[in-house]
């Protein structure tokens, strides 16, 4: 599957639409490509768009819920690739040749390709959901912390709420939005207070359990 963000106003979204209806046409059988129109319009302003340029593959209009699954869409357009399995192996951001493209479909599919595919690996990270499941974060220094201490660190990171109107915790506008000074303050601030803090106590140890003879 191909996963394309992109928007009528884009120039380069225009320029890669024929690639796609291509692959669409080419791998028919068995590659399913959609594209998630980030357009501000209405939905019958973008079939218009999409009949006009004979779109061949599906179109869905997107939501604020949809693009942080996938990590926020800082650039247009910005192609995902996905497995059968459900897993993105490839992330794009802007135009690609075709050829780029045509070779990790064919790849995908276990065709024959006569260049190395270098595949990108998901963490898990991307997605704005498991970011709780990080344990590093963009341009955030946990250093200074102890593994008690960086435990805490993350927990208030997953928690405490960016004040720049994404309406993310800190640790997810990281993640979405790595130019954000806000939430790079913030959590450079909460680093801070633990360490100012000082060191955490031991964690309490489970009772030792006096075992017996039969």
């Amino acid at each position: 599957m191909i996963l394309n963000f992109w928007a009528t106003w884009c120039p380069p979204c225009r320029e890669e639409i024929p690639i796609l209806i291509e692959l669409a046409k080419k791998y028919k059988d068995s590659l399913l490509i959609v594209g998630v129109s980030v357009d501000d319009g209405s939905p019958e302003e973008v079939r218009e768009f999409a009949k006009a340029f004979h779109m061949n593959y599906p179109v869905v209009m997107w939501s604020h819920e949809l693009v942080s699954e996938y990590g926020g869409v800082p650039a247009l357009p910005t192609t995902f690739l996905i497995n059968k399995d459900t897993r993105i192996v490839q992330k794009h951001e802007g135009l690609y040749p075709p050829e780029v493209y045509d070779t990790e479909v064919r790849a995908l599919m276990g065709l024959p390709v006569n260049v190395k595919i270098e595949t990108f690996e998901d963490t898990g990270q991307i997605f704005l959901k498991n970011a709780v499941r990080a344990t590093e974060l963009p341009d955030v220094d946990f250093s200074a912390l102890s593994s008690e201490q960086k435990k805490v660190a993350l927990k208030k990171l997953n928690s405490e709420g960016c004040t720049c109107g994404c309406r993310l915790t800190l640790a997810q506008c990281r993640i979405n939005d790595t130019s954000c000074v806000r939430s790079r303050g913030l959590a450079a601030k909460v680093i801070q207070d633990i360490v100012n803090a000082g060191p955490l106590p031991p964690s309490p140890t489970a009772p030792q359990v006096p075992s017996t003879n039969n």
